[in-house]
């Protein structure tokens, strides 16, 4: 009788063989670092499979549940984006903290990114009138500090699932004056409404002179180059009145549309 038949498996040519999950390794194809277990006990084994993607897998993991952990609850809600670069002393700043002032008085929590700058001003609107402020804070070397005016905050260190919670836990998003992450987080969220990957909600953008320029383009050259279709136009609002920028974000909210 052959060892298969008796029930054990006859060693493999290529050496010994490490299982993880429903993964085998052998030979070559064991990388020590990543094999759980051995180098734990060990403290002066070499860490640097703490970097590896395995574990960076978990590391992002850990964060959508922290994220969906702690926002579930959260209620209606709206996204307030802006530069971190703006100053105290700047009229978008006194926008914004009107702007937030206004949705933390009707209920609704606001969410920003935790920073200083815009980001600041709509956490102090929201927690000046008693309001649910949240901040998703980003792990960066340089701008990004998490601001005093968060009572509820997240530190993330993925882009992609800290703008998650972003959409996932808003009903309307209001975008202030902003650099490259501002963009970023504006573009993301129109393609997912045009993809129909997340529901539509009201986007405002607050200050026309700032805008203008950007919608310009959009107008004249990419829906001219017909790379959007002309209703993708409507799917945002420009002004520059707090109080309309405030009642069209909530607007889906107070409709009873949650």
């Amino acid at each position: 009788m052959s060892q298969e038949e008796q029930g054990h498996i006859p060693e493999s040519p290529l050496g010994p063989s490490v299982h993880t999950g429903s993964v085998t390794l052998r030979g070559k194809m064991i990388d020590r670092r990543n094999v759980p277990g051995g180098n734990l006990q060990n403290p002066t084994a070499d860490t640097s499979w703490l970097e590896g993607d395995p574990w960076r897998v978990m590391r992002i993991l850990s964060e959508f549940v922290e994220g969906f952990n702690a926002l579930t609850t959260l209620g209606p809600a709206i996204s307030i984006y802006g530069s971190s670069r703006t100053n105290p002393r700047n009229a978008y700043y006194q926008r914004a903290r009107e702007v937030a002032g206004t949705i933390a008085q009707n209920g609704i929590a606001v969410i920003t990114g935790g920073g200083p700058g815009i980001m600041e001003a709509a956490n102090r609107g929201s927690s000046e009138h008693d309001g649910i402020s949240v901040g998703l804070n980003i792990e960066l070397p340089h701008e990004q500090h998490a601001n005093k005016w968060q009572n509820l905050g997240l530190s993330f260190r993925y882009f992609f699932s800290r703008k998650t919670m972003f959409v996932k836990y808003s009903q309307g998003a209001i975008f202030f004056p902003g650099g490259y992450g501002t963009m970023d987080e504006m573009f993301e969220l129109l393609n997912l409404v045009q993809t129909g990957r997340t529901p539509k909600i009201p986007i405002v953008f607050f200050g026309s002179e700032y805008w203008k320029g950007l919608i310009d383009w959009i107008r004249d050259t990419m829906l001219a180059d017909r790379n959007i279709s002309p209703e993708d136009l409507d799917f945002f609002t420009v002004t520059d009145d707090p109080e309309e920028a405030a009642a069209l974000a909530m607007s889906k909210i107070l409709s009873g549309n949650e």
